[in-house]
Parts: structure tokens; sequence; C-alpha cells
């Protein structure tokens, strides 16, 4: 089982989900993790419900909303769908350094930055790094309008003295009206879709596939192009 931590106050939702499609179309089996405070999660996919915790399936992507630790996903899986906890991916949501403990993550765990350039975003996602005792390494995932050398100084400066190591490849997100139109109208459908999103933000998800499954571009956007399917 490979844990993924896309740590940050940014919200990640919609983009976690895309990647969770393309990997289920890889074959693999995903958990999605919602443990943010707001999570968004619970008012976006079809099958909302009422409790205050619960695991649903979700195109294929089982998706668990309100648990505070992985003790507590198991326990549920296994006493509502009696089968065994194996996913070959989890994909965490987190915005608290509580999340990132309680939920297990490890250096060794791949570890994303997800964050725009206000500071709301930047202090609190860096904020679930300062109390780490060991070195991560980090990648980022930035989402912006424009890349400006400056907004990327400021990171650095504002990420210095702690324990990151950051990975040389830069995830790059933009903000385009176009991109926020289409996830709003997929929301709206029920369904996944890629259809309406930019180039640039298909590219990134693609690409946060690959780093995590180290499958082939190819492979990747061969699994991609049957989301619309």
């Amino acid at each position: 089982m490979k844990k993924v931590a896309f740590i940050g106050s940014y919200d990640k939702a919609d983009m976690i989900i895309y990647a969770a499609k393309i990997l289920t179309l890889m074959g693999k089996s995903v958990l999605v993790v919602d443990s943010t405070a707001l999570q968004k999660t619970r008012y976006i996919i079809p099958s909302m419900e009422a409790s205050k915790q619960y695991i649903t399936t979700y195109e294929k992507i089982d998706i668990a909303i309100g648990f505070e630790n992985l003790a507590q996903i198991k326990e549920y899986r296994t006493n509502e769908t009696k089968e065994e906890f194996n996913y070959d991916y989890v994909l965490l949501d987190i915005d608290t350094y509580k999340g990132y403990v309680y939920f297990g993550v490890k250096p060794e765990d791949k570890h994303f930055l997800v964050t725009s350039f206000d500071l709301y975003c930047l202090r609190r996602g860096l904020q679930v790094f300062r109390r780490l005792e060991n070195p991560v390494e980090v990648t980022k995932v930035l989402f912006t309008k424009e890349m400006l050398p400056e907004e990327e100084q400021f990171l650095e400066h504002l990420s210095k003295g702690l324990k990151i190591k950051w990975d040389k490849d830069v995830i790059y997100f933009p903000f385009e009206n176009g991109d926020q139109n289409a996830i709003f109208s997929n929301q709206r459908s029920g369904r996944i879709r890629m259809r309406g999103l930019s180039q640039t933000y298909v590219d990134g998800i693609m690409y946060m596939v690959e780093e995590l499954s180290g499958a082939s571009t190819n492979d990747v956007r061969k699994a991609a192009k049957n989301i619309e399917r």
C-alpha cells in the first residue's frame, strides 16, 4: 500500500479525485481520505450521507470522510463490507499537523505541498512541516496564473529552516476561469470528466500520476483518455 500525502490548506479535492480516477483506470485500487477541516469531498460527490463517518464508492474510488486515522477506516470497512483493508494507493488530503501524525505519514511516503501564493495558503500549508523531526522530500504543486520568480523565491524564504528537501520537479496548475467552470460542471454532472479542462491542468494531473505510479507518459495518457468513455 502506497501512502501519498497532499498537504496544504488550498482546495485539493477535485485534483486528488482526478488523479485517483486515472489510477483506477490503470487497474489500481485507490482510497481517498479527506481529513481536512472543511471536508469538501463530503459535498461534491453524489453519495453524500448524513453520518459523521462513512466510506462511499465513487466511480471505483473508495472515499473515506470524517475519520481521524486509518485504524478507524480499517475497522469501519471490516464491519461494513467484511472486506480486507487492502489498497494499492491511499491518497490523503491533509491540512493540519494532527492529520499528518494521526494518519501515520512517514518521511519515506510521497509528499506534495499544494498551494497558491496567497499568504494564508502558504503559511498554513507550511505549518504542517514545522514540527517534523526528520527531513522529507516534497514536490511543489503550485496554483498560479503566471509563475513569477519572486513567487517561488518567497516560498523558499518562508520554508527556510524547515526540514524540507524540495524535489527538483515542480507541478504547475493555471488559474483559469475555464478550468474552474469545467470543474463545477463536472461536479454537477455527478461524473468524473476532464472535458473542458485546459491542457495545462490535464498535463499536471497526468504528471502527478506518473510520479505516483512510475508508469510511462504514454500509459498514463491512454488511461486518461478512457475517462470520457
